[in-house]
């Protein structure tokens, strides 16, 4: 596990150094335009969506630290093609190659948590290797900051230091040699209806992570006039909230069903919202006194989504049910800047209501879903 641990925040400082200045890369070395450079990302995460259920498969088939490995070693390739071409088509296909690795890695990495621990203790795993990467993207996006505040041509210097982040990292996870195991079956949203619920519920869930990095900076900037510090310090409040409060907060409500958790996530992201329609009349201070509310949110949220799945889904289906949660968020996280943005152009109060309603109505149907199982299997209490 400490191999594996190693490897995450290896891969995470190389991600951290990559992805604040992706956009940047293409427009001033590779000279695309920033409409053609943000198609382009959308693209490879469209085509990360598509291998998802080859993934899968490979996972049901008893590869753990492989698949980790292999979604390294194609970011390591998008990251070569980057250096190593010139115009939209090689960005293009560096932004499917990275797309791929990275939609594809968390599927991946929940397995190998799921082979090395069970129960509650791959709960804590999860929140703890969750706020390990957490830290190691913001580190990374430190290092990054400096290296570009220090002038020249570093950019393909940071480019080069992510490729190599990535294959060390790669390495560190096929020396760990994790394969499958057969777990205890543990009870949860299990049948195909309620993993169905989860997954239609998990979508509006997974906006809240544009609310955060495209619709807070624009309704601070652009329409309450706010310095462009307050978006920067709203992302690395939830950055720092979220390591040190991950894995207590996870800890601390394992008396609770992941269900309850989830659906709990959705209360709470709801009243951030609300909090956050408020605060847009009262100043920046007030947004960002909602952003602590919001970042709790999220942490329910991360902290139960996978871990309700892996436990409700048969050992022998896991890599299934792992990126059919993972295509659901990918869905929403890929569909929300549009669908977000677009709802604060007609008005801030249709955004936060229609989000809000969206949020506990995933909230209540998981609910609702959670008590019909319990009722069902009275004998099996919920995890």
């Amino acid at each position: 596990m400490r191999r594996y641990v190693a490897a995450l925040v290896v891969d995470s400082v190389g991600g951290g150094m990559l992805r604040p200045f992706l956009v940047l890369y293409a427009v001033t070395v590779l000279g695309l335009g920033v409409g053609e450079a943000g198609a382009a990302l959308s693209a490879g995460l469209l085509a990360g969506l598509a291998a998802l259920p080859l993934v899968g498969r490979w996972i049901d088939r008893g590869a753990r630290s492989a698949v980790v490995a292999t979604t390294l070693f194609v970011r390591v390739a998008g990251v070569v093609v980057l250096l190593a071409g010139h115009g939209l088509i090689a960005f293009v296909i560096a932004s499917v190659l990275l797309g791929s690795g990275g939609q594809s890695f968390p599927a991946a990495h929940a397995a190998v948590v799921a082979a090395l621990r069970q129960g509650r203790e791959r709960d804590a795993a999860l929140a703890m290797t969750r706020s390990v990467r957490n830290a190691g993207l913001g580190a990374g996006a430190l290092l990054a900051m400096i290296a570009v505040a220090g002038g020249g041509n570093v950019l393909n210097g940071l480019m080069s230091a992510t490729a190599l982040a990535f294959l060390a990292a790669g390495g560190l996870v096929l020396s760990t040699r994790v394969t499958a195991v057969r777990p205890k079956r543990e009870h949860g949203l299990g049948t195909p209806p309620g993993m169905a619920v989860l997954l239609v519920a998990n979508l509006p869930f997974a906006m809240c992570f544009s609310v955060l990095e495209v619709v807070l900076p624009a309704l601070l900037v652009t329409r309450m006039h706010a310095g462009a510090v307050w978006p920067a310090a709203l992302f690395v409040a939830n950055t720092v909230l979220v390591i040190l409060l991950q894995v207590p907060v996870v800890a601390w409500l394992s008396k609770w069903g992941r269900g309850k958790v989830f659906a709990a996530s959705g209360v709470v992201l709801g009243l951030s919202y609300l909090g956050f329609w408020a605060g847009e009349s009262v100043g920046a201070v007030a947004v960002a006194m909602v952003g602590v509310v919001y970042t709790l949110g999220e942490i329910l949220y991360t902290g139960s989504g996978t871990a309700l799945v892996i436990a409700g889904t048969p050992p022998a289906q896991l890599g299934r049910g792992l990126v059919r949660f993972q295509l659901s968020t990918g869905l929403g996280m890929a569909f929300a800047p549009a669908a977000l943005m677009g709802l604060l152009a007609v008005s801030p109060a249709v955004l936060w209501a229609g989000l809000t309603v969206a949020t506990l109505s995933g909230a209540l149907a998981v609910t609702l879903r959670a008590r019909v199982v319990s009722a069902g299997t009275p004998a099996q209490p919920q995890p």
